[in-house]
């Protein structure tokens, strides 16, 4: 197995997040219509008609124009795209359009995103040669590497000069629709690679970092600097995770040797770990993961869990020992002993994580790497504690004889006794200790209102982008363009400049020019800075669009500030330029189509109330701190003039649209859009949540589901092994007992309440019970074995103290590093393992004694053990 498993880690690859695909299919539709209103009715809804009713159709979003409409189909996470592609020509095919309309269908796939872009600049070569070299000698060679979907080349010079005023007029039009590139205040050329969508980015950058290597050397007059790449924080967050599960690994080994004061069953008890992940290996290379931040968080979780059933198993082994069995004896015996509550920990826990592994939609696409890594852990811990470890505390451990008794530490002498004392005094006083226990899971869910409600944390990536829209010039009559480029042609192509008394020829405005102005100031303002590093400008977009630009903004790894903070400053100090829209973005760890983190859309049929609404809520809105970049769609349109129509799921929309700053969570800032705009919304017209609220209530209700069914799973697998309903009550009292501990360690820390703390209530669902298993299973036994039950529980209860606090404590050590929050990406990582440890901390303590209360409780009321004349 550890051949196989170290054969299936070398074929593993790294990533930032799981292979989430959204399939999107755009319909590009033109007709010769004069208004918005006109396209919607002739042209959007008969496409919107057809496509409707398409399988595995989420979302129908639109967009009409004057005589252009775009409509948006956001198919089933996982969807094949190429068949849905189909299913849409298929429909539009019999499709009745306006007299001289077209279409156009574009299959995208998010996932097929810029990996890395480079600027390429040369002191001795103008613009136009460096376009001919990257033409003929860069961009084919890195277009042909394994992975590359295409390399588009951005600032590219045109190379056609026109050959009058009139034809320069023409061609400043058409050269809008390319783009200008700048680099660190100064005009440049460059690539930019797509990658594949199934691509790996880490591999795909690596091949082109290598032949860019090459290139650099072949053209020795030329620059190639890395410009933006996705990589780079990929590969920091990896190392950041592995270094924090090597911590892990170390800190739950060190941890035992203290208590089992024996080398040989230390290193027995440790060997559990990396048999139990080379095993694993194997169940994640089955089903096609990447150690991503998910995979590998959840290996570095279950460090802590992996070793649980070894320690027991080791631990119950050298008691056995030490009462005078032979090291054989002694694993026999102990590890029947120890059997059920081995199994039983295992089966609930894969109960928890199972169901996750298999849920739907977004959320299961995210989540199924962890649920099935930590269910893989689990079993393949628990195989080594039935094989392995009895098997080698066989051959190691050495007889009481030669082994020298372990050293029973006064204090720790003292806290057993102490522990029995209070097991004591809480069978004697059993309502007060029930008392306090739902006290203390009322005071854990009344914490809920108090912790801030999030989707995914904000990184500090050291890296963002600045993304502005800049008012269209007016363009001049083309008819009259035309007559101008006639009357040159007949006057012998003379320049009418030279004529007397001859007119001007109308001045075009250039978008691309003036969009380049706009970039130019903002850099300005963002390379003041001296955190920022490099600012890699792209004026015009890839659609074509000439008015927007974007400028990816890299800052120093020694920065002094953290990211947010400078995007906070950024948005109060850019300048305020008319017309011009900017927005500061984070950059999206799963490409959602550019949405903006929060996004509420308001439905109704009434377009000029949708608008009057949308503009006033973005007014009352814009007051609030932390609102920023706050836009509403059809901002333009008047009661004259409509120029823009936005509908989803065949209805009209206006989306309002904001990123969060620093100090504004996700959930509250939706709770305050939500509270201004409710009372104003007048009647027809409704409120509907988008972007990431939406996200985060899909999350929210696919997790309550889950956890339910985890629970159903939990109760069934326990009744199983247990062959009683009263045994797994009992033990599920402990799930309760570890809320209130997770939520005042999410208060303390100001971890938002979000998805990836979500995740750690669930691993706590599947972890918490594990101490009341063991407790309750050695009762039994010892009740069995002919012991009244007040003396199995007090027996029971130090006896297995031990194992339950060693355990305990090595997993909390083991997620310490994750906890401390070191390294990037750990804005992710912590708030799942803060919520553990503090549910561990608490289900722990009032396990050990609201556990055997509640047991004695129950014994009461549907006896099982009585024997003649017992109390």
């Amino acid at each position: 197995m550890a051949v196989a498993g170290a054969l299936a880690f070398s074929s593993l690859k790294y990533a930032l997040f799981p292979d989430i695909t959204f399939p999107v299919v755009v319909v590009n539709a033109t007709a010769p219509l004069q208004t918005a209103v006109d396209t919607e009715t002739k042209l959007t809804i008969p496409i919107e008609e057809r496509l409707r009713s398409l399988e595995g159709l989420d979302n129908l979003r639109s967009s009409s124009y004057p005589g252009q409409a775009a409509v948006s189909l956001a198919f089933s996470v996982g969807t094949n795209l190429e068949t849905s592609k189909s299913e849409v020509e298929t429909a539009l095919k019999q499709l009745t359009l306006p007299q001289g309309a077209s279409f156009q269908i574009i299959p995208l796939n998010l996932n097929e995103s810029a990996a890395i872009s480079y600027a390429i600049e040369s002191d001795s070569r103008n613009l136009a040669d460096l376009t001919k070299v990257a033409e003929d000698q860069i961009t084919p060679v890195i277009a042909k590497l394994p992975g590359v979907l295409k390399v588009s080349l951005l600032g590219a010079a045109t190379t056609s000069p026109p050959a009058n005023a009139a034809n320069n007029n023409l061609a400043a039009l058409n050269q809008s629709a390319g783009t200008l590139v700048r680099f660190n205040g100064q005009q440049a050329l460059a690539f930019q690679v797509i990658k594949r969508g199934n691509a790996n980015t880490l591999e795909v950058v690596g091949r082109v970092e290598e032949e860019v290597q090459r290139l650099r050397t072949n053209l020795k007059d030329i620059k190639l600097t890395l410009a933006a790449t996705q990589a780079e924080y990929i590969r920091q967050a990896t190392k950041s995770t592995i270094d924090a599960l090597i911590e892990a690994i170390v800190l739950s080994i060190v941890v035992i040797y203290p208590f089992l004061w024996n080398w040989r069953a230390t290193l027995i008890s440790a060997l559990a770990i990396p048999t139990s992940l080379l095993a694993t290996f194997i169940v994640m290379a089955v089903f096609g993961f990447n150690l991503e931040t998910i995979t590998l968080l959840a290996l570095a979780l279950v460090i802590g869990s992996v070793i649980d059933d070894a320690i027991l198993d080791v631990e119950n082994i050298l008691r056995h020992i030490e009462e005078g069995e032979s090291p054989r004896q002694a694993a026999h015996a102990a590890t029947d002993e120890i059997g059920l509550a081995v199994v039983a920990t295992t089966a609930a826990a894969v109960a928890v994580f199972l169901p996750i592994g298999l849920m739907g939609g977004v959320v299961g696409q995210f989540f199924k790497p962890f649920g099935i890594t930590v269910s893989a852990s689990y079993i393949a811990s628990t195989l080594v504690a039935r094989t392995l470890s009895p098997v080698l505390a066989t051959y190691w451990l050495l007889p009481a004889t030669k082994t020298p008794k372990r050293r029973e530490a006064n204090i720790w002498i003292r806290f057993i006794e102490f522990y029995r004392n209070v097991l004591n005094w809480s069978l004697n006083h059993r309502k007060t200790v029930v008392a306090l226990a739902i006290l203390s899971f009322v005071a854990g869910m009344a914490l809920i209102p108090f912790i801030p409600k999030g989707f995914i944390p904000k990184l500090d990536r050291g890296e963002f982008n600045i993304t502005y829209t800049a008012p269209l010039p007016k363009i001049p009559d083309l008819a009259a363009l035309q007559q101008q480029a006639a009357q040159a042609a007949q006057s012998g192509n003379i320049n009418p400049s030279q004529i007397p008394n001859s007119q001007p020829p109308v001045p075009i405005p250039n978008p691309l020019n003036d969009s380049l102005e706009v970039a130019k100031k903002l850099e300005e303002a963002v390379r003041k800075y001296p955190d920022v590093e490099t600012v890699f400008t792209t004026v015009g977009s890839r659609e074509g669009e000439p008015n927007k630009g974007i400028l990816y903004v890299k800052l120093k790894e020694d920065r002094k500030i953290q990211t947010a903070q400078l995007q906070d400053e950024l948005r109060k100090s850019l300048p305020n330029l008319p017309g011009v829209a900017t927005s500061v973005e984070d950059i999206q760890f799963v490409d959602t189509g550019g949405q903006k983190p929060l996004q509420v859309a308001l439905q109704g049929n009434d377009l000029q109330a949708l608008n009057n609404t949308a503009k006033t809520i973005k007014e009352r809105i814009e007051k609030i701190p932390g609102f920023a970049d706050v836009t509403v769609t059809g901002e333009n349109n008047t009661q004259e003039q409509v120029l823009q129509i936005e509908r989803l799921n065949n209805q009209r929309v206006a989306y309002i649209s904001a990123n969060l700053g620093q100090g504004l969570s996700l959930g509250d800032a939706t709770d305050k859009i939500v509270a201004e705009a409710e009372p104003i919304l007048p009647s027809g017209i409704t409120l509907n949540l988008g972007g990431d609220s939406a996200r985060q209530n899909e999350v929210f209700g696919s997790f309550a589901s889950t956890l339910m069914l985890s629970a159903v799973c939990i109760v069934a697998v326990l009744i199983l092994l247990f062959r009683s309903w009263i045994d797994p009550i009992v033990i599920g009292v402990s799930l309760p007992l570890a809320i209130v501990g997770a939520m005042l360690s999410l208060l303390f820390t100001k971890s938002d309440f979000g998805m990836i703390s979500l995740i750690g209530f669930v691993f706590l669902l599947g972890l918490a019970n594990k101490n009341a298993i063991v407790l309750v299973d050695y009762i039994n036994q010892l009740r069995q074995s002919g012991l009244s039950r007040t003396d199995a529980i007090l027996k029971a209860g130090p006896v297995r103290l031990r194992p339950i606090i060693i355990t305990t404590i090595s997993t909390l050590l083991g997620m310490l590093p994750i906890a401390l929050g070191f390294g990037a990406g750990s804005e992710l990582r912590s708030p799942m393992a803060v919520a553990i440890a503090g549910g561990l901390v608490s289900s722990t303590i009032l396990s050990l004694i609201v556990i055997p209360v509640v047991y004695s409780i129950l014994d009461d009321w549907f006896p099982r053990f009585r024997k003649k004349g017992e109390i």
